[in-house]
């Protein structure tokens, strides 16, 4: 051979070489360039899956329902483990068969028709899954009303809904009583889940259910829509009276869709202790369990002493988070045994970074699948990625199919910026801006139920151009350059003072670093003649330690500027919180910093001094403005 042909052959070789070498080495090079490609494609491929099912679902008549797929799931293994509840286990079956005599009990006792509301007020129980499949099997639209609300807010639900049905809990029977003279006044029919009733105007339901047929019921008629209601599930918020919000199938499909998103397995047990009168509890948690037919540990209420335990007996999984329940968890006593579980995955919203971080530290390798959404918004996040601290990734094809924007806010005002068109304003990537999302088609906004007025107040007119609505989120978020969104504050939890927006997490998440605060709620009060509102903080101090008011001082005037830092502290033995574990700040914002409402401890911080016990003189001072802040 000759040494031109020699020469060619090594070329090719050398070119071979190279080409194979470069292939090698593209996918660190796509990995570089693209970080997060795979899980990109992975989330795409799934949302394009959702949608494929919900068209599906859609085109048949009546529509296919979360109903239709538990008996899909009780034909396919009527035998499996479906709801685990203290000391009692039930199967697919069992439940089907229970929530027949309920529908029957129900369409005797009640006389309910097809498309009747009826008000669910009780706790966490079996027996709320078997009345919610049993109303949904006879057309009807469950109502899952706060079992902690009373009097005025209660009978507000009734009329926000119409229902005419009651069915609550023995327990609650004096909730009930307080308000019987005015259901009876609306012939609203009251149901509680006992034997007997020593009330004419109560009767008593698991007696009649009981005695009653466990056979068929006859389909639904054909009526049904994906857009037709499905339940009614109420805004607690923090302030004001509940909202209805109307969840119709097609929304009741997509929140159950979450489970699918976060990756969740049909051999999965997850354990359920949130509220089911709550989105987070029955929709991302029963409703999407039932998608995926696996098992439900269903416990009343969180306990974060028997958490961990019930995990190991019930060989838990799955968990669901939301607002403080990680950091509980981070607060309890260390043990040997944190790391000896089985869960794999944690689904929720709320977790901040830092107790991410200790909690993956502490509890060991578990995926934390964060997500964003309200009850009746029309936008939702998911942090699939599983990076610490986002609450969700924005792709670009996520924000042409449903546009929404972060919009400049001005606190002061409590209104968006305009500009001198009129029209709002984006932020810049890295600043926090109020969320808002298009109302479309394919994003809809259906509102509240008979509550024209606050559904207007959630819309956002001319928000871009002339005639445009977007859905107002009330949520201050960040994204950054990657296209990660941050949850930064719910638009009343961010208050002005001295010209300065104060956002309450981020002063939060300051205070928390130090160790002899357990929790920390903060907010704006109000002062004589000052404009805007004086960062306060309510705080529990750590079992077994002590308040330390020049540690304090220090801390916040290394990470937070003069006009953040809170003016007054409140000692608190327990911080309350809503049902779904958000914190009340709008009773303690109206008590403000008087030392004359609590006989608690308050906290002044004093100009050089640091924080000096709030004694009634300096109280008076401020009040009259002889003392300035």
């Amino acid at each position: 051979m000759s040494h031109h042909a020699l020469g060619m052959q090594h070329n090719k070789m050398y070119v071979l070489a190279t080409v194979l070498a470069g292939l090698a080495i593209l996918p660190f090079i796509v990995y570089i360039k693209f970080p997060y490609f795979l899980h990109d494609l992975r989330y795409l491929i799934g949302g394009i899956r959702m949608k494929k099912r919900i068209n599906k679902y859609a085109s048949k008549k009546p529509c296919f329902t979360l109903l239709d797929r538990f008996l899909e799931r009780v034909k396919l293994h009527p035998n499996k483990t479906f709801i685990i509840f203290e000391d009692s286990t039930y199967s697919y079956q069992d439940a089907d068969r229970q929530s027949n005599k309920v529908a029957r009990t129900l369409a005797q006792h009640a006389k309910l028709q097809e498309g009747d509301s009826v008000a669910l007020f009780l706790g966490n129980e079996p027996a709320y899954v078997w009345l919610w499949l049993g109303l949904s099997k006879l057309g009807c639209i469950p109502a899952l009303i706060n079992y902690n609300i009373r009097t005025k807010s209660l009978l507000h639900c009734f009329s926000c809904c119409n229902a005419k049905v009651l069915i609550a809990a023995a327990e609650l029977k004096d909730a009930i009583l307080e308000v019987l003279p005015t259901l009876k006044e609306q012939n609203v029919s009251v149901f509680i889940l006992s034997k007997e009733s020593d009330s004419e105007d109560i009767q008593s339901l698991d007696d009649k259910i009981e005695k009653a047929s466990d056979e068929p019921l006859s389909p639904l008629s054909a009526d049904l829509t994906i857009k037709s209601p499905a339940m009614y599930i109420f805004t607690s918020g923090t302030t004001g009276l509940p909202k209805a919000a109307v969840i119709n199938h097609e929304r009741a499909w997509m929140a159950s869709f979450m489970q699918t998103l976060a990756g969740v397995r049909p051999d999965d047990i997850i354990y359920i202790y949130l509220p089911l009168y709550h989105t987070a509890g029955f929709l991302m948690g029963l409703t999407g369990s039932i998608d995926q037919g696996i098992t439900v540990v269903l416990r009343r209420k969180f306990s974060a002493s028997q958490f961990w335990n019930d995990c190991r007996k019930h060989k838990v999984t799955v968990i669901q988070y939301i607002g403080e329940i990680m950091r509980y968890l981070c607060n309890t006593p260390k043990k040997d045994t944190d790391k000896s579980h089985q869960v794999r995955l944690a689904i929720g919203n709320g977790i901040r970074a830092d107790t991410w971080s200790d909690f993956l530290h502490r509890f060991g390798d578990i995926r934390i699948c964060e997500c964003y959404g309200a009850t009746e918004g029309n936008v939702g996040f998911v942090n699939y990625v599983g990076k610490v601290g986002a609450t969700g990734r924005v792709l670009g094809i996520q924000k042409r199919a449903i546009p929404f924007a972060l919009i400049k806010y001005d606190t002061e005002k409590g209104e968006p910026e305009r500009d001198s068109r009129g029209f709002c304003m984006e932020v810049p990537t890295g600043e926090a801006g109020l969320l808002v999302a298009k109302i479309t088609k394919v994003a809809p906004f259906v509102g509240y139920a008979n509550n024209a007025q606050q559904t207007e107040k959630k819309r956002l007119r001319d928000v871009f151009e002339k005639g445009d609505q977007y859905f107002n989120s009330g949520d201050l978020l960040k994204m950054d350059e990657e296209g990660f969104i941050y949850f930064q504050d719910r638009i009343g939890d961010t208050f002005r003072w001295k010209g300065e927006n104060v956002a309450t997490t981020e002063v939060t998440d300051v205070m928390i670093m130090l160790d002899f605060i357990e929790e920390v709620n903060v907010y704006g009060v109000k002062v004589p003649g000052h404009e805007g509102r004086i960062g306060m903080a309510s705080i529990k101090v750590a079992e077994g330690m002590d308040f330390d008011c020049r540690a304090t001082h220090e801390h916040l005037k290394a990470y937070l500027p003069s006009y953040a830092q809170p003016r007054f502290i409140r000692m608190q033995n327990s911080l309350d919180v809503t049902g779904t574990y958000k914190q009340m700040k709008v009773k303690l914002a109206e008590e403000g910093f008087d030392p004359a409402v609590t006989e608690e401890a308050m906290y002044f911080l004093e100009d050089h001094k640091g924080y000096v016990p709030l004694t009634k003189d300096i109280y008076n001072a401020i009040s009259d403005g002889t003392r300035r802040l």
